[in-house]
């Protein structure tokens, strides 16, 4: 496919070296009008952001459209950083649900729009693809999916040694500053460093849009952002008895934000500053513009015994009335509590620590089943883990053709991952949508996938 741009003149020295390089070693390219004919004819691809959506998209497009020339630009001087840190360093690259209906729930944004997506490339692909490139998958109790090497350099040397061996061209510590659309169609970038790049095709891919700047680039091609704010975020609640219970976590609980629709279940766990576990973080995920709005300060419910009803708990009270009459309460936690969990829940209950089970009066029984079941705690704020930060918010969902990725706007421009106002709770759903629309974009700036299309 011929390029759709034309060489400036005064580019033709620096471009004749890119070509001579990237072209077969076999043919002659001595003299410069030939080297310029064969640079013309090689469509160049442009992706910005050296991330999993990035990768992955590089690697699905030289695999289909080997001859064309795709440079992935990355600002910092590390490739797939987020990678490297996600999971415990363990990199949780997929979640093992394989419907793909089902695994589209798992997104507070960009649920319909992925339903197309994941029908090109799914979970099980991921699954498929990463055993094929010597990364075999292993999945944990939760459904999250690890490489079975427990460590996400496995993940990096693949994907680095594929697009590697694939050709790909890696530019780290090299920044876009703008990008303009070309008349005669692709796109002139302007890089960190002064330079000027050319492409046919480009491919935003940067991450999420943490702040509305990391999205001019989107902005500049005439998109509309939807205003950024965190979602998977921790929350600071300063009430001290539960601050001493830092690194104390409960299997099962339900939390919710009284006055909204927001109530999650799963694990909680109890930290220095507050709260967090997955229970924590879903809740965040789903309710990220409702919270924003609240400036991060709401009262939290938390219900420690979602499984056991008010009517149960009121009868093993008995039972223990009965049974262990001159037994301290707070040394007969009810399980699934550890014991230091339930000493506090039964002080913050107003109960006395030296109160026996002959003397604990229903009324006190009342207050300690209210307490199990809506323990109320301000919320005063939130706290990031900033290496794994992901956003809610991005290029708006309704600019983007999710069967190909391509822009509505601006044809020739191609969106992947958390660039987009789109965004899963925790357990390898953000990975996997990287994978998806990257694979897809790819694919598409390949001509494997029909581009321009409504």
């Amino acid at each position: 496919m011929a390029a759709s741009f034309t060489v400036p003149s005064e580019m033709v020295k620096p471009n004749l070296s890119r070509t001579i390089n990237h072209a077969d070693s076999s043919r002659s390219l001595s003299k410069p009008g030939r080297a310029y004919i064969v640079a013309s004819m090689m469509k160049r691809i442009v992706i910005v952001g050296g991330g999993a959506a990035g990768f992955f998209a590089a690697l699905a497009c030289a695999e289909k459209q080997p001859d064309a020339e795709i440079i992935i630009l990355e600002k910092t001087a590390h490739f797939l950083a987020k990678v490297k840190i996600s999971g415990g360093g363990r990199c949780n690259v997929t979640h093992a649900c394989f419907n793909t209906r089902e695994f589209t729930t798992r997104y507070p944004r960009g649920q319909h729009e992925l339903i197309a997506p994941f029908q090109q490339f799914s979970a099980s692909d991921t699954v498929a693809w990463f055993a094929a490139n010597g990364v075999p998958l292993k999945t944990e109790a939760d459904g999250r999916m690890f490489p079975k090497s427990n460590t996400s350099q496995t993940v990096i040397d693949c994907l680095l040694g594929r697009v590697r061996a694939l050709g790909v061209k890696l530019r780290p510590n090299c920044g876009v500053e703008s990008v303009t659309k070309k008349m005669d169609g692709g796109f002139e970038l302007t890089l960190s460093n002064g330079e000027t790049l050319a492409g046919d095709q480009l491919l935003l891919a940067m991450g999420g849009c943490r702040t509305p700047l990391l999205g001019q680039l989107a902005v500049s091609l005439g998109h509309t952002l939807e205003p950024p704010v965190p979602s998977l975020f921790t929350f600071l609640v300063a009430t001290p008895w539960l601050r001493e219970l830092s690194g104390v976590a409960v299997e099962l609980t339900e939390v919710s934000v009284p006055g909204t629709k927001l109530r999650e279940r799963g694990a909680l766990l109890a930290t220095h500053w507050g709260l967090s576990g997955p229970a924590v973080l879903r809740l965040s995920a789903w309710g990220a513009r409702v919270l924003a709005e609240k400036n991060y300060q709401f009262m939290l419910h938390v219900n420690w015994l979602p499984l056991w009803t008010a009517e149960k708990i009121s009868k093993e009270f008995q039972a223990r009335q009965q049974n262990q009459p001159a037994r301290f309460v707070v040394n007969a936690p009810l399980f699934p509590l550890t014991s230091r969990m339930w000493e506090k829940l039964v002080v913050a209950s107003g109960a006395p620590r030296d109160i026996r089970w002959s003397a604990f009066s229903s009324a006190a029984q009342h207050r300690l089943i209210q307490q199990l079941h809506r323990s109320e705690f301000p919320v005063t704020g939130k706290s990031l883990n900033k290496d794994e930060f992901v956003t809610c918010g991005g290029v708006r969902l309704r600019e983007v053709n999710f069967k190909t990725m391509e822009s509505r706007v601006c044809p020739g421009l191609f969106f992947a991952g958390e660039v987009l106002d789109l965004d899963g709770i925790t357990g390898g759903f953000n990975f996997q949508a990287a994978w998806t629309t990257g694979w897809i974009a790819g694919r598409t700036m390949a001509g494997g996938v029909e581009a321009h299309s409504p």
